[in-house]
Parts: C-alpha cells; sequence; structure tokens
C-alpha cells in the first residue's frame, strides 16, 4: 500500500483525480458485491461467502504491508471469520442463536471496554490522583479547576456555548424549515444549508479564518477588507474579549443549522394534515397556527436537535484549536483538557476535566434517551 501511495505522488495532479476515483469506485464495488451475496442462497453462493469471511481479513492486512510483523493477525483474523461464518450458517438453520448472538456482540463488547471502559475508568481514578500519578489528592484536582484562571475561563466559555449554539442553531434551522416547506426549490435551498453539516469543523474553521483574518497592509480577511474599504481600522476579531468566543461560535452555529434544518422539516411534514385543516376552519392565524399545532407536534424533534447540538458544544475542541488555539481567553472544556495533558505532567487536572465534562454531558444523553422512549411508547 505505501508503494502505492509512493507510485501515486510521482504522477501530476491531474491524473490522480481519475485513479483515486478509480481506486474508490473499485472499493465501493467490491463492499456492495459482499453485501448482495450476503443474502443469496444456494452452494456456490456459500462457497464464497466462507471465503470472503476467511480471505478478506487476510488480504487486506496484506495490502496494508503488514505481512512482516503480523502475520499471526492476519491468521487470527481468518479464523475468526470462519467461526462467525459458521455461526451466522447454524442460525439459519434454526438453531444456535444464543451461540451466534453472543460470537457477533463479542468483538464490540471487548473494543467497547479496551477503548471506552477502562479509559473512563483509568480517568476517573486519575481525577482524584497527582499530577505525577505519586498519590491521592483527593478533589484538589478539582478545586484547581474551580479556582484556577484557565478552568474558570474554560468553564465561562463553554457556558456560552451551550447556551446559545443549540439555541440559535434550533431557531435558524426551524425558520429555515417553515419558511421554505413546500416552496419552489425547496430541495436547493435545503441543500445551501445543509452543505456546511458536511465539513469538518477544522474545514469550516479555516473558511472562517478568511472572514476574521487581519494583518499590517492588504486585508484578505472578508471583514477587515469591507471596514477598510470604509476608512475604518482593521479589527483583530479573534482578539476582541469577549466577543472573540461568540466569533467561534457562529462557526459552530453554521454547520449545525443545516442538521437541525433537516430533521425539523422531517418533523413538520409529519405533522397532520386534518389538524392543520381544523385551525385553519377556526380562523387560527399562520403564528397560532405554528404555535398550537405545529410545535407542539415536532415537539419530541425539537428537544434532540436542542440536545444533540448541546453535547457538540460541549466537546467542541476543533473549532478553538484552529482557530485560537485558546489563546485570548478563548479556551473551553474539551481544548483545555487537551493542553493541560499536552503540557506534561498534569495528567491530574487534565482527568478532572474530562470528569467534569463527561458529568455535563451525562444529564443530556439521559434525558435524550428518556425522550426517546417516551416517544416510542407514544
Amino acid at each position: 500500500m505505501s508503494e502505492f501511495f509512493q507510485w501515486l505522488a510521482g504522477v501530476p495532479p491531474l491524473g490522480q483525480i481519475p485513479i483515486v476515483l478509480l481506486a474508490f469506485g473499485v472499493l465501493v464495488f467490491v463492499i456492495l458485491a459482499f453485501v448482495e451475496l450476503a443474502t443469496k442462497r444456494g452452494r456456490a453462493f456459500t462457497i464464497v461467502r466462507l471465503a470472503a469471511a476467511v480471505l478478506v481479513p487476510v488480504i487486506i492486512l496484506l495490502i496494508l504491508g503488514l505481512y512482516n510483523s503480523v502475520m499471526w493477525v492476519a491468521a487470527i483474523a481468518a479464523v475468526l471469520g470462519a467461526i462467525l461464518f459458521f455461526m451466522d450458517r447454524r442460525s439459519r438453520h434454526g438453531a444456535g442463536s444464543l451461540l451466534q448472538l453472543t460470537g457477533f456482540l463479542a468483538p464490540a463488547a471487548l473494543l467497547l471496554a479496551i477503548g471506552l471502559i477502562y479509559p473512563t475508568i483509568r480517568t476517573a481514578f486519575s481525577a482524584f490522583m497527582a499530577n505525577d500519578g505519586s498519590g491521592f489528592v483527593g478533589l484538589s484536582n478539582f478545586a484547581w479547576v474551580f479556582t484556577s484562571p484557565d478552568g474558570v475561563t474554560a468553564l465561562l466559555n463553554t457556558l456560552v456555548w451551550v447556551l446559545v449554539a443549540p439555541v440559535v442553531s434550533t431557531i435558524i434551522g426551524l425558520a429555515y424549515a417553515v419558511f421554505i416547506d413546500k416552496s419552489r426549490g425547496e430541495k436547493f435551498f435545503k441543500l445551501l444549508v445543509f452543505m456546511p453539516m458536511a465539513i469538518s469543523f477544522v474545514g469550516a474553521s479555516i473558511i472562517f479564518k478568511f472572514f476574521y483574518d487581519t494583518r499590517q497592509g492588504d486585508q484578505i480577511g472578508v471583514l477587515n477588507a469591507i471596514i477598510t474599504a470604509f476608512g475604518a481600522k482593521p479589527v483583530d476579531w479573534l482578539g476582541l474579549e469577549p466577543w472573540n468566543t461568540l466569533f467561534l461560535v457562529i462557526i459552530l452555529i453554521w454547520t449545525q443549522a443545516g442538521f437541525a434544518m433537516v430533521i425539523l422539516s422531517a418533523a413538520i411534514k409529519g405533522v397532520p394534515t386534518e389538524q392543520l385543516e381544523a385551525a385553519d376552519l377556526d380562523g387560527a392565524s399562520p403564528w397560532q397556527r405554528f404555535a398550537n399545532v405545529t410545535l407542539p407536534g415536532i415537539r419530541s424533534s425539537v428537544i434532540v436537535v436542542l440536545t444533540t447540538i448541546s453535547i457538540a458544544s460541549l466537546k467542541v475542541y476543533d473549532i478553538v484549536s484552529s482557530m485560537t488555539g485558546g489563546r485570548s481567553d478563548t479556551t473551553v472544556l474539551a481544548f483545555e483538557m487537551v493542553r493541560q495533558f499536552q503540557l506534561g505532567a498534569r495528567t491530574g487536572y487534565s482527568s478532572a476535566l474530562a470528569v467534569i465534562l463527561f458529568i455535563l454531558v451525562l444529564p443530556i444523553i439521559i434525558y435524550n434517551v428518556r425522550q426517546h422512549n417516551k416517544q416510542r411508547g407514544i
């Protein structure tokens, strides 16, 4: 695989595009072919599925160039593939369903235990230990978070993110969904709003750097180019405290408004037309019809949107890191957690920030799950 990328790097840029697209197309074709074969019956298709379950892991490792050091991994992958295949085949004949369930859930459970449960427990213990792990310090690390300038700034800024971004994103998405519902060009207008959702936070941050950029001489930042054209002096938008935090929040709003619009637009279309027609017959105004019929009908979707964006606001890291690096009092809990860990010998502070972030996210997740269960019950 490394040889392929080295060869690709030597190809002219315009020649790289069709090669990458062709390789991606072949990969998609192979995956779809396997999906199609998984539903076919017959001896030939069974043999093909068995060969795929055993050989595909080995071939992937060989392509990645790992055959020199981890051939035993390829062997284990092939054996596991064969075991899972026969478990699935046995369950199709009406036997071994419990064995199949255990076999297919075991890898996921193992990965969750290694990648999520163990780190969570380890982090919780580290939050009560000294920064160098030498001994138990009780709540000292949490006291540092609530008393140090960096910790307090991170908490206050995170509170601003959670209060502003979800509410504004939901209002914009809801307004857009209502105003363009069943209008001409609805799909096109929705596409324009949803496009930022397809951009990563880092990509969105780079785009907004060209809005906020300030420098000596000619201005390439859009905002400063406009104000200097009218004779004003350029403004360091990202250093303008405390408004710089709100300027960063705008990036998250820009990316999440499309998500809110899609979810709420689908919910609005699900409101029974009989209720809307009854409101019209009763002489309700458009605002009364929206407030008394549409909004109660999409309440659960509004809650999902608010809670989802709230969680994204709590754990935002990419935007702060890409735009300011936490300078000018723009740090947040997630960024400060990583920064304290990178400073070295501050694992206690970093773990305490992680635990606080987990505690803040947990009630939102529980509330979201409860609302989802109530909706299922209805």
